[in-house]
């Protein structure tokens, strides 16, 4: 009797656990007060980091990320972007190497000088009062604990540091010579690394992706009164600020003196970024439900000229040869991603899920583009870049992933978003003005057609099974072998895995799958296991394999048209599987008096088959391939005579690196 009470009470519980996706979230709080020295460059600060540990663990350390450590000769950062320069991927169009420099670094750190290095040091470290032990591992600080921090207890820490902001900028930094912006500040404070289900999490910074701890953010910027400031959170004095950060009709009290401070919060977020500079020229837009827009951008027109004047006399033809058209294209730019951005949220989320703040800011500074929550830094008003960094809001910034080990997921995902949320923008902004106040959000009822959207991914990732330096997307993100193969596995090869997921799942159920992970997974830092058991789920199908061909190895997808002939009134067509990743399979039939016809071969491991996707071509549907045997047989009932064109997956979702063999017309 016992033993049956204990074996129902186990099974309820798993039974809750499995229709109650959730994971345990540490909880930090953040309050700082800087205070910026604009002639220096340097900057003092007081942390008190509110920490809560919400795991069933007792802590006896901490570690902490100090990012700007890795702007100094012989870092790590600096050593491996020197090594992976010495690689050689091929050779370029005049016959010289390529090498795989991450050009926005190459060797620049090891030139550094002592006043354009970046640093952060830790001037003490307490614990209600109490000094904590502690060592700087270069970008890593490891707190031995005086008093452990007990399972579902709060501790407060109290932290004195200064910092330098680097000249080299990679996604933080200053003075960045192709955008004149003189503050990027990411990555800028002592970050408490994640503490999860698999233990800290205490990556060094050596050139790629995040990690951190959901919490609340209240900080206090103190710097030159020239300066406006944009960033991460909401600004709570505004009417002390101006620069258009006020309310209408407001008039704006600033204090007096040389010096103004800018008090931001920013609840629930994983991270804070701000940027500044006494040039920018700062943009604001309401949504149709409330959601402030902010783009900032530099209209020094001092840099302006100089960016003219080395122009080549082609380019300068496009403005008339005339320096103020420029200026005013410059200004158009910016002035279009504000505009876009107001555009495009109805359709982003109504296809991808609700946007949970009340304000998003497009920052100009950086180094490219480089997402943060509740905003991004970019280093120019490219529309698609900006799409790509709004996307990380719900591909990083909402649901949290670990960027380090699941790259892809992050990338990858915003990167297929970002091909849609363009296309979307671009067909309404073909859309006569009249047009514009009926938008439709939602996407057309097919599946992507041959030179769709992501055929731009599909190549890239082609390149890349070919050039013999793919690595599995399990690789942790700073430990890929060069800079091409982690950058085409995460962004490329990360887009190609949901376009084809919807080949698999049909499209429809795709979406689904979209909508439902980040409803169920977004503030809890979910992992691909929590990624493919939704998808399961919503399609009803079996996909670990899908996982473990796709995304754990290099394996490719390979199939081909092998032979046909006829049996009586029916053609035999024979194909073939080349590759060594199974695949589900659409053959499209083309017949002679203009019919089309699907035959659907289901993949034997999926357990499952794709709904119809597109009405209005007939479907047939076979028994199951099953992935050990190389070859299988349709049976067409119609005579070959009648064909006229036979297609393996017209569609071109199939990220098959052969496609020469994939369609036949007849003669």
């Amino acid at each position: 009797m016992k033993k049956s009470v204990f074996v129902l009470v186990l099974s309820f519980c798993g039974l809750f656990l499995y229709a109650q996706p959730d994971r345990w979230q540490q909880k930090v709080k953040y309050t700082m007060n800087i205070n910026v020295d604009v002639n220096t460059n340097r900057f003092t600060g007081k942390q008190k980091l509110e920490y809560t540990n919400n795991s069933p663990d007792t802590l006896n350390e901490v570690f902490y990320h100090l990012y700007f450590n890795a702007f100094q000769p012989n870092s790590m950062m600096d050593a491996r972007s020197r090594e992976l320069g010495k690689i050689v991927l091929g050779k370029d169009r005049n016959g010289q190497d390529v090498q795989d420099w991450d050009s926005r670094v190459e060797d620049r750190i090891m030139n550094l000088k002592p006043d354009e290095i970046g640093y952060q040091k830790i001037l003490s470290l307490k614990i209600g009062g109490v000094e904590q032990k502690y060592q700087v591992k270069e970008t890593i600080l490891q707190v031995v604990l005086s008093k452990p921090i007990l399972p579902k207890s709060t501790v407060v820490f109290d932290m004195d540091f200064e910092a330098q902001v680097p000249l080299q900028v990679r996604r933080s930094g200053r003075d960045n010579p192709s955008t004149g912006v003189r503050y990027s500040m990411s990555q800028w404070y002592p970050k408490l690394c994640e503490y999860d289900y698999e233990g800290w999490h205490p990556t060094p910074y050596v050139a790629r992706e995040f990690y951190g701890v959901w919490g609340d953010f209240d900080v206090k910027i103190t710097i030159d009164k020239k300066y406006l400031l944009g960033g991460s959170g909401y600004l709570q004095n505004a009417g002390q600020v101006g620069f258009g950060y006020e309310n209408e009709g407001t008039k704006v009290q600033r204090p007096a003196g040389e010096m103004l401070t800018w008090h931001f919060v920013a609840p629930n977020v994983h991270d804070f970024m701000w940027a500044a500079d006494p040039d920018y020229k700062h943009l604001v837009r309401k949504t149709a439900n409330g959601i402030t827009i902010n783009v900032l951008y530099n209209a020094d027109e001092t840099l302006l000229q100089q960016k003219y004047d080395t122009m080549r006399p082609s380019v300068r033809q496009l403005y008339q040869n005339e320096f103020r058209n420029y200026v005013q294209h410059w200004n158009d730019q910016w002035k279009r991603v504000a505009d876009a951005a107001v555009v495009a949220l109805p359709f982003i989320e109504k296809n991808f899920g609700e946007y949970p703040y009340k304000q998003y800011s497009f920052i100009h500074g950086g180094d490219g583009g480089m997402e943060y929550p509740m905003a991004t830094l970019l280093n120019g008003p490219s529309l698609g870049t900006a799409f790509h960094e709004w996307m990380h809001s719900w591909y990083q910034m909402i649901l949290g992933t670990n960027e380090s080990l699941y790259a892809w997921m992050d990338e990858g995902f915003a990167s297929y978003a970002e091909a849609l949320v363009t296309e979307y923008y671009n067909q309404q902004s073909a859309l006569p003005a009249a047009g514009n106040t009926t938008l439709q959000t939602t996407k057309t009822n097919k599946p992507a057609a041959a030179g769709n959207v992501h055929e731009p991914a599909y190549r890239s990732y082609f390149n890349l099974a070919k050039s013999g330096f793919e690595e599995p997307m399990t690789t942790h993100a700073d430990h890929f072998t060069t800079n091409y193969g982690y950058s085409i596995a995460a962004y490329s090869k990360g887009e190609v895995f949901m376009e084809q997921l919807g080949y698999i799942t049909g499209f429809q159920a795709r979406d689904k799958i979209l909508l439902e992970y980040y409803r169920q997974w977004r503030f809890k830092h979910p992992n691909v296991n929590d990624f493919f058991r939704v998808a399961e789920k919503v399609s009803g199908m079996k996909l670990d394999w899908y996982r473990e061909y796709w995304v754990n190895t290099t394996k490719t997808i390979n199939y081909s048209l092998d032979s046909l002939w006829e049996e009586g009134d029916r053609t035999m067509l024979r194909l073939k599987n080349n590759g060594q990743l199974p695949m589900p399979i659409d053959v499209q039939l083309t017949y002679k008096d203009g019919r089309k016809e699907i035959h659907y071969v289901p993949m034997y491991l999926m357990f499952g088959r794709k709904p119809v996707e597109m009405g209005s071509v007939p479907r047939v549907v076979h028994e199951d391939w099953k992935w050990t045997h190389p070859t299988y047989v349709v049976e067409i009932n119609h005579k070959l005579a009648d064909i006229s064109a036979i297609e393996i997956d017209a569609t071109q979702r199939l990220a098959d690196v052969n496609r020469l063999d994939n369609k036949y017309e007849m003669k």
